[in-house]
């Protein structure tokens, strides 16, 4: 009787699992609780300086004395760190972009896993004299293309991939014009590079410059999920999506059109219906997943105020208050805080990430403690 009865709830279990799906809840895409748990942040520190003549990674040995950005990629044991428009030799006490041998943007790659005290560079992709080479060529004509910034990028189907934005024109302070944003492949390590024309965004439409992550939902295929940005620093958050399989397919990204009734996201496959996640002005920006809060983190530079950080519950939102990350008045001319999910500790209590400072312009890495 005793195992009869055993075996009969075992079974009403398994019929109550296989009624429910069976699938457990997805942190990443339901929130446990509804309640924002980031307090604040405290401990910020500069670690170490990351590229130029003075940082220990002596870039200067590549042609690169001032460069920014430094979002990062994730392939395997290595990490990739993709910057934008890099220059050679500067005149002393230059600030901001210029100086020799312009590139529009160059690669470095590390295996090292320890970000407490920097990350070590192991090389940057170079050219036939050791160089740091241009992956994406531009026109660097003005009104007509300036450059081609990389945004972010990721690694999925055994390639590399950049999503980039070509500039026509540098505007005011935190303003600049779009001709379209796009992606490009490179299947050899980061050596060499493709165009794929057919992916584009339009130049004025809200996903110009954006931030992936791959979510895998129980079984499902895995899925990246993009925030996306306008051109500039001035637009807010944006939502897309697709499957991990069709990144080099337009037709296949969906767009964040809001919820159901039951507070289930709609997506669409067209870009004008979708719907704004963050009300900001909102420049350079990164999201990851952080397991210390088992919460969504997005930072980037809001300007006038610095750079922020706060929380989401999911993808699409509610996303929290912003929190002061860094002080434009202790750290001025910053910008592009990049973090990656690789680079933090006690359990993600600690966040690293790398930040750009128009003055010496080059990228330098901090951290943070999260409050909770």
């Amino acid at each position: 009787m005793t195992r009869s009865l055993g075996l009969t709830a075992i079974a009403v279990l398994f019929v109550l699992a296989s009624c429910s799906g069976g699938k457990k809840p997805n942190p990443m895409l339901e929130a446990k609780n509804k309640e924002f748990v980031l307090k604040g942040v405290s401990d910020l520190t500069q670690v170490a300086q990351l590229t130029g003549a003075e940082s220990p990674n002596k870039t200067d040995r590549f042609g690169v004395y001032g460069t920014d950005l430094g979002s990062m990629i994730n392939a395997g044991e290595r990490t990739y760190f993709v910057f934008g428009d890099t220059f050679g030799e500067r005149p002393e006490g230059m600030t901001g972009g210029g100086g020799s041998l312009w590139r529009s943007n160059t690669l470095a790659y590390a295996a090292d896993q320890e970000p407490s005290d920097g990350i070590s560079f192991e090389g940057m992709i170079v050219d036939e004299l050791g160089l740091a080479k241009e992956l994406l060529p531009s026109a660097k004509i003005d009104y007509e293309e300036m450059t081609k910034i990389p945004t972010h990028g990721l690694y999925a189907n055994e390639a590399l991939y950049l999503y980039y934005m070509s500039v026509s024109h540098w505007g005011e302070p935190g303003r600049w014009d779009a001709n379209y944003a796009s992606l490009a492949k490179s299947a050899d390590q980061g050596q060499s590079w493709t165009l794929l024309e057919g992916v584009k965004w339009p130049g004025d439409s809200n996903f110009v410059q954006v931030s992936p992550y791959r979510v895998q939902d129980g079984d499902d295929p895995p899925e990246i999920y993009f925030w996306c940005i306008p051109s500039g620093r001035y637009g807010g958050v944006q939502l897309m999506k697709v499957g991990e399989e069709q990144v080099e397919n337009p037709d296949e990204y969906r767009y964040f059109a809001g919820t159901d009734e039951k507070g289930a996201p709609i997506w669409s496959a067209r870009m004008a219906d979708a719907k704004t996640v963050v009300e900001d002005s909102v420049g350079e920006l990164s999201v990851v997943w952080n397991p210390y809060l088992e919460r969504w983190l997005m930072t980037y530079l809001n300007e006038g105020s610095g750079v922020v950080i706060r929380e989401g519950l999911t993808p699409w939102g509610p996303w929290g208050g912003k929190i002061e990350l860094v002080s434009p008045i202790q750290y001025p001319g910053l910008y592009a805080p990049f973090m990656n999910e690789r680079y933090t500790a006690e359990g993600g209590k600690t966040v690293y990430f790398a930040l750009s400072l128009w003055d010496p312009y080059n990228v330098f890495w901090f951290k943070a403690s999260l409050m909770k």
